[in-house]
């Protein structure tokens, strides 16, 4: 490994940082986005906090440039290569790989420290965030495909060892370690000896509980187990049998999102485990949650579905592979293009659709009983009017839904998105770029070293991971 720093300073740490979970529940919709634009963050877990929000309070200077780039002797090695190049048997074509979950050492900041794990050779590492200098490294049995979770001084993270470890933020010293399973077992994976159950979910730190999983084949059983944040003693574990755990975990207060590889997530009670529901949708390991809603995929053909709190069915659907929730605006970004949308309006007229789509559909099948015993009071005459002034009324909204678009750009870096003040960060091959939120137009664009598949943004700067291994800081220009 080596560390190349352009000597740039370090910007200053007197501003007021909030706590994490104050941070968490304002991406999650318990706290407004006034609020958080008058607080400094940290970046403590993937994405900024639990609903993966991938937004930061924090502008970034108006042309960031280069303070250090961290580079790994060896690249990443995810689990998964890529997608099939195409579904012969539904005749699906330039299939989206729905399992990127470690394509890059994704970052987290906290204070002046930043935290990543490798897959490449079975470390934590944390580095200097002003210089890029290594500080400590924690050696696993297995790859670390997933960031670290940062809570009060302590860093947790999982590895395809099957263990859950838990060490000191500044030191690196283990805590204490937890095999998420009763049995130890070790199978050939990816080149390596790694767990039968590997912990290929990210770890939450909530209210004092550690929660994660672990196992990926289903007939072998697929763990999710609550463990107390202190000791790491086992509070609770269930066991399901039918769905694989790959990729983040998503929670707010009361629920845990427990995201399945190619398939659908699975919606958990955080209280014991206990199953709710799978959503409806086309799989994917990219997930964020808004308020009570969920948005994830990105499916076959990269599409987002969006599925609210109480709901199996999704409420809508979009055509992209990321996208970005603001109270006013949510920022969907596709291979090529990014549009802003009026999000209000959006939901009010999706909501309005479903339910007409709703009501459409029970009246279809009303109408095929006409004549018949039961069928009810209404004539098969009233029934296709009714029919006919809700298809009128369906066109309409869809009409309506198509009016809330703000601005649509084009864009040439399509692999991640994140929210920065007022600033849209892009990742694409070999460069990064920053968007004006106002009108989409590009404030800047900068060199990195590989695909961007990794942003994270905390105190005034952007650091990007790409899948050669390199770690970028972009940050202020140093002063003279």
């Amino acid at each position: 490994m080596k560390t190349e720093d352009a000597g740039a300073t370090t910007a200053a740490r007197h501003v007021r940082r909030r706590s994490w979970r104050a941070r968490a529940c304002a991406a999650a919709g318990w706290a407004t986005l006034a609020t958080r634009a008058l607080q400094a963050a940290d970046w403590p877990t993937y994405g900024g906090d639990y609903a993966r929000s991938q937004v930061s309070p924090d502008p970034l200077p108006g042309r960031p440039v280069e303070s250090w780039k961290w580079t790994s002797e060896h690249p990443p090695q995810p689990a998964w290569q890529g997608e099939a190049k195409w579904d012969g048997w539904n005749k699906v074509y330039d299939l989206k790989p729905r399992q990127g979950f470690d394509r890059a050492f994704h970052a987290v900041i906290a204070g002046d420290r930043v935290y990543f794990g490798s897959s490449a050779d079975d470390q934590v590492r944390c580095l200097d965030a002003a210089t890029g200098k290594e500080q400590w490294t924690f050696y696993t049995e297995g790859p670390v495909r997933l960031a670290p979770t940062l809570h009060e001084g302590r860093a947790y993270f999982g590895s395809d060892d099957g263990c859950v470890y838990c060490v000191d933020a500044r030191s690196g010293k283990e805590v204490w370690k937890a095999r998420a399973t009763p049995t130890d077992r070790r199978i050939p994976g990816n080149g390596r000896m790694i767990s039968a159950w590997p912990v290929r979910t990210s770890v939450v730190v909530q209210d004092g509980v550690v929660y994660t999983t672990a196992g990926m084949f289903p007939a072998e059983g697929v763990h999710l187990v609550a463990l107390d944040a202190k000791t790491g003693a086992e509070k609770w574990r269930r066991v399901q049998n039918d769905l694989p755990a790959q990729g983040y975990l998503l929670a707010s207060k009361t629920r845990l999102y427990v995201p399945a590889g190619r398939n659908n997530p699975a919606v958990c009670d955080v209280q014991d485990g206990r199953r709710l529901r799978v959503v409806e949708g086309a799989g994917g390991t990219y997930a964020l949650l808004t308020g009570d809603l969920l948005v994830f995929g990105p499916g076959k053909t990269g599409q987002l579905g969006a599925v609210e709190e109480g709901a199996g069915d999704q409420l809508a659907t979009f055509q992209g592979n990321h996208i970005v929730v603001t109270a006013q605006r949510s920022y969907l970004h596709s291979d090529t293009e990014v549009t802003a949308l009026d999000r209000a309006r959006y939901l009010e007229l999706a909501r309005e659709r479903r339910r007409l789509t709703t009501e459409q559909s029970a009246l279809a099948k009303k109408l095929k009983q006409a004549g018949k015993k039961g069928a009810g009071d209404a004539s098969p005459d009233d029934i296709k009017a009714r029919l006919t002034e809700l298809g009128r009324r369906i066109d309409e909204a869809t009409t309506a839904l198509d009016r809330c678009q703000l601005w649509k750009v084009p864009s040439a870096w399509p692999h991640s998105l994140l929210l920065a003040g007022d600033t849209l960060v892009l990742g694409g091959r070999n460069e990064v770029a920053g968007l004006r939120v106002a009108d989409g137009s590009v404030a800047w664009r900068l060199p990195v070293d590989g695909i961007a598949h990794g942003l994270a943004a905390a105190q005034g700067a952007l650091y990007v991971s790409t899948d050669k291994g390199a770690i970028h800081r972009l940050g202020a220009a140093r002063s003279r």
